[in-house]
């Protein structure tokens, strides 16, 4: 697996330049997440309000937002559900893996 790009924190000078939500996309932690995960999110993109909590509230940063959606790394993410948890339309229900059982 191909090591992340570096890039220099710029410490910034007013307000407006703070960073909102993960500072950086993901896929640049060094190994992936996905080999332990019970459970995964699926987000239900009509249900979604676009609030950017589970953008916001992952620890990963293993939702990636393009544009007006919302789409989950598999690859990073560990399965946490912090991201159900906190949408407030109820648009990310947690689903089990395949071969984890019903």
């Amino acid at each position: 697996m191909p090591k992340p790009a570096v890039s220099v924190f710029q410490y910034p000078r007013t307000a407006t330049e703070m960073p909102c939500g993960p500072y950086a996309k993901a896929g640049v932690i060094v190994e992936t997440n996905a080999g332990w995960r019970i459970s995964r999110p699926v987000i239900a993109a009509a249900r979604c309000v676009r609030c950017q909590q589970c953008w916001l509230i992952c620890p990963d940063g293993a939702i990636d937002r393009t544009g007006e959606s919302y789409a989950v790394d598999y690859n990073f993410c560990k399965g946490c559900g912090l991201c159900a948890r906190e949408c407030p339309a109820k648009a990310i229900t947690m689903a089990k893996e395949d071969g984890q059982g019903e």
